[in-house]
This record gives structure tokens, C-alpha cells and sequence, in this order.
């Protein structure tokens, strides 16, 4: 923290304290926290700036600002949604709430917040129609952005085994044990690492056969459910694909149980995964199935691979294909999803 910061905060909190300060002096005292990235007090101040003032629009845009930055994107956009109801023409808390929406991966509804601010004399109007570009892009990527994944799975983390287990009949685990079980022949422990381990279904599958498990995943409150488990021996909150490709220790096997369905192009995972395997290595993966070449975005944002392409792109780097089955990961809507459980392994030495 600069000298400057240590002595606003001084001097603002000195004039709460004495009664000389007002929600202004409040607002400052927390934005002051923030610039500091004291993101706790930060919080803790604006969210008493809040309740004091329900009502006011810039107190729900800090507060929104606050948990945004303590990484609390679905909390973030309720606030800078009440701040925009509160004053429709606040065009501050119209932008955050496009950039907050941008950064959970949703392209449409940042485009709707951003785009009067555009068309507008505002001195954000450029920088919205930077923003907007962004989104037109985010429409046609090869992969989930990554704030739409840990927003979408951050929002179900309190709940996500009994949901996916119950109302989902998630199975895609269940599928790549068994799967395991066929492929790998024996019973040795192996090191294992867990590519978009969520809440820890399929590490609590493959411990038995584990004599290391790592996991990662994009979502921090995901990871927790994970290492309350007890099970693996380190936890990661990162992209998979950074992962991948650090240059760390190698792995026996590899899963990827219903995480590549939020990546289109899936070459350059079959690129790292490849380095990542030791010699005899085996990937295991579930994706969503789609007839006939290439991969396409379902209308529920998960992308479908059809069996051609994994074929082909996990043959570029060397990987043999062991197996490749059609099954159900899960239910949607009542109905079955088509996928394939898919089984690559690294020639042996």
C-alpha cells in the first residue's frame, strides 16, 4: 500500500469516526480500500454503505465494484443490475454491468448493456465500443471464455453434486471408470490428474487406482467442495490448458470428465495432453456427440464433437485412439444427451 493510500484511508476513516463524514465520505473510504486491494474492507465498508443508503445507485455501483474485485462476478452483477434500476441513466453502472456480463462469457447481454453508451456523447463511448468488439468476438471463440465457466460453476458449487447426481443423472464418472477399467488392464497406481475436477466426482472414482491426484478447475468455490473431500494431493484453481502446458511433472493418466464440452477447438489440448502423458499414458475424456465432421456450440453452450474430428486431431500429435464409445453423460430437459466416452493413450517407449 502507497504512503497516499495509507493516509486517505487515514483521514477518511478519521472523518467517520469523529462524525464529520456522510455516504460520500463512506463510498471514498471504500473505493480507497479497493485501490488499495484491501478487497475485505473494501467489502465490508460498502456493503454498510449500501444498507444505509438501499437506494442510492453509486452505493450499489461500488459495492458491485468490491465484490467484483474479491471475485464475486454473480453477486457483481446483481449490484450493478440494482444500481441501473435504481438511475437508468447512471451510464457508470450501465458499463460495469456490460464489462461484469463480458467477463461471464455473456456476449448478448453485455452488447445490450453496452450499446446506449456507445451511441452516445458519453466519455465511455469509446471504451464501450471497445467492449462490444470484444463481444462480437466472444460470440464466435473456439472455447467458453474462462469468467463464463467460473461464473456458471461458482453460481452451482453450493449445490452441484445433488443437482448433477439428481436431477441431471450425471453418470459421465461412472462411465469413465468403467471405461478405465477395460482400457487399462491392471490394477497399478498411477499419477493422475483431474482436468476440470469441479466438486471431486470423478477423482472419488479413480482414488483407488491414484498413487498422486491432482485436480484444477476454473472455479475457486468448485475447488473448495473438492479439497473438503480429502482426496487429492494438490488443488489448482487455473485454465486447464495453462496447466497443461507448464512445463511440470508428467502424469499416467489424464481425465476429463464433461470439462472439454466448453472448448470447441480441442487441438491444442491434444497437443499438451500428449507432452503432460508419460510413455503408456492414458487421456480419458467425455464430450458431447455430433453427427458427422468437426464441432459445432449447442444452443445450451456446450460444444458437440463429432467422432471424425476427435479421431483426427488426437492422431496430429501421436496419441492412438483406444476406444471411442457412445454413451450418456447426463440428462437434459428430461431427455438423454449423445455422448462418447473417449480413450486416447501415448505410445509406449
Amino acid at each position: 500500500m502507497s504512503d497516499n493510500s495509507k493516509a486517505s484511508i487515514a483521514s477518511l476513516s478519521r472523518a467517520l469516526k469523529e462524525g464529520r463524514g456522510g455516504l460520500l465520505t463512506r463510498l471514498q473510504l471504500g473505493r480507497a480500500f479497493l485501490a488499495a486491494g484491501d478487497n475485505e474492507r473494501a467489502l465490508n465498508v460498502l456493503r454498510e454503505s449500501s444498507a444505509l443508503a438501499p437506494g442510492i445507485a453509486d452505493a450499489a455501483l461500488a459495492l458491485g465494484e468490491a465484490l467484483l474485485a474479491a471475485g464475486h462476478l454473480p453477486a457483481a452483477v446483481v449490484e450493478f443490475q440494482r444500481a441501473a434500476r435504481l438511475d437508468p441513466d447512471f451510464t457508470p453502472a450501465r458499463y460495469a454491468l456490460g464489462c461484469a456480463w463480458l467477463e461471464a462469457g455473456e456476449a448478448d447481454h453485455a452488447i445490450e448493456s453496452l450499446r446506449p453508451i456507445a451511441h452516445s456523447n458519453d466519455t465511455l463511448a469509446g471504451d464501450a465500443e471497445r467492449k462490444i468488439a470484444e463481444a462480437e468476438k466472444l460470440k464466435t471463440a473456439r472455447h467458453a471464455p474462462a469468467g463464463y465457466i467460473r461464473h456458471l460453476f461458482d453460481q452451482f458449487s453450493a449445490d452441484y453434486d445433488t443437482r448433477m447426481l439428481g436431477q441431471l443423472d450425471y453418470r459421465a464418472h461412472l462411465i469413465l471408470r468403467a471405461f478405465a477399467d477395460l482400457l487399462l488392464g491392471d490394477t497399478n497406481k498411477r499419477d493422475v490428474l483431474d482436468l476440470g475436477c469441479g466438486t471431486g466426482l470423478a477423482g472419488a472414482c479413480f482414488k483407488d487406482l491414484a498413487a498422486r491426484l491432482d485436480g484444477v478447475d476454473l472455479s475457486p468455490r468448485m475447488i473448495d467442495k473438492a479439497r473438503s473431500r480429502g482426496i487429492y494431493d494438490t488443488l489448482t484453481v487455473a485454465d486447464l490448458q495453462t496447466v497443461l502446458d507448464s512445463p511440470q511433472r508428467q502424469y499416467d493418466l489424464l481425465l476429463a470428465a464433461d470439462t472439454l464440452v466448453y472448448i470447441g477447438d480441442l487441438a491444442p489440448i491434444f497437443s499438451s495432453a500428449a507432452k503432460r502423458l508419460r510413455a503408456g499414458g492414458f487421456f480419458l475424456f467425455t464430450v458431447e456427440r455430433k453427427d458427422g465432421t468437426g464441432y459445432e456450440l449447442g444452443e445450451k453452450r456446450r460444444y458437440r464433437h463429432s467422432e471424425t474430428y476427435l479421431r483426427g486431431e488426437a492422431e496430429r500429435p501421436g496419441l492412438d485412439v483406444m476406444g471411442v464409445i457412445q454413451c450418456t453423460p447426463r440428462m437434459e430437459l428430461h431427455k438423454p444427451v449423445d455422448g462418447l466416452a473417449v480413450g486416447l493413450q501415448k505410445p509406449g517407449p
